[in-house]
């Protein structure tokens, strides 16, 4: 008796936090998706910062600060390119977790509305 009064309480619980359960794993990998994606952004633009770090350090006269000057433009290019793409990323991430998170509120209320 006590066997399957555990057994049903079990089932139960268990039924009752799937919902929690589900919306946990769909946090997490998109909290997973927003970090690889900040990592990736931080390396690029550590390394566009670095080059140009460099390529300052290499200005000697006045020709090779004109040279300098004359890649900033490819530069500032560059990074304008890198920023649109990265808020790209940011919007389709959202969007897909919106749309998640959605479905699961759908499935959920389907589940719980009797038939």
């Amino acid at each position: 008796m006590y066997t399957d009064m555990f057994k049903m309480f079990s089932e139960q619980a268990e039924k009752s936090l799937a919902p929690y359960h589900k919306f946990n794993q769909l946090m997490a990998k998109h909290v997973e998706q927003v970090t690889a994606m900040q990592v990736n952004a931080m390396k690029a633009y550590s390394e566009l910062g670095l080059a140009q770090f460099k390529a300052a350090s290499e200005v000697k006269d006045v020709t090779s600060l004109a040279v300098f000057n004359s890649q900033q433009m490819a530069t500032l290019t560059k990074l304008s390119q890198q920023l649109m793409d990265d808020s790209n990323k940011i919007q389709n991430i959202a969007k897909s977790f919106k749309e998640d998170v959605d479905q699961l509120t759908s499935d959920n209320i389907k589940a719980a509305t009797p038939a």
